[in-house]
């Protein structure tokens, strides 16, 4: 099902995301719906031969707190998903990767955002330079595998992206 869209009013213009709100016709009435417009990203599973993983601890200012994610980053305008994985790779942890597959793409929150993230699963993995961002305050870990997922299963880890790309590379580690 398509709903049509009468009207669109934007009302923010940020760096990361457009707010607009939208005149939409559903199935009994006329109803505005507000929507955020992000261009989507990329996250990456760095796993190594050892068959420990890279995560990072990385604060996160909306939450007002430190949490485990895997390395991840906002597509830039044209950028191909893999391509971005790739960079945020090098930036966020220090590492190249020889190998990467695409696990799963995923909808961040569906209800009033259409961000895609890709996720892709990262291996043969080469040392690199890190390159952090000035918004970025994250420390990198290097984990077993199995103690990564231990940590989605009792709940120390709780962010989306990382839950899904963690319990997908699974299927192909454990």
């Amino acid at each position: 099902m398509v709903l049509k869209t009468l009207d669109r009013r934007n009302v923010f213009k940020g760096k990361v995301i457009d707010l607009s709100v939208d005149t939409v016709i559903f199935p009994k009435q006329q109803v505005e719906m507000e929507r955020i417009n992000h261009p989507g990203g990329a996250a990456v599973v760095p796993l190594l031969s050892d068959e420990s993983v890279i995560l990072i601890k990385q604060y996160r200012y909306c939450i007002g707190d430190t949490i485990w994610e895997i390395p991840a980053g906002r597509l830039e305008p044209d950028e191909n998903p893999l391509d971005c994985a790739k960079r945020e790779l090098v930036e966020e942890v220090g590492f190249k990767a020889t190998n990467v597959q695409k696990l799963t793409e995923i909808y961040s929150a569906p209800g009033y955002c259409n961000e895609v993230i890709y996720i892709f699963l990262a291996t043969e993995l080469v040392p690199d330079k890190q390159k952090l961002e000035d918004d970025e305050i994250i420390k990198v870990v290097k984990l077993p595998f199995a103690k990564a997922i231990e940590k989605v299963k009792t709940g120390e880890i709780t962010d989306a992206k990382t839950v899904v790309g963690l319990l997908l590379a699974k299927e192909l580690v454990l």
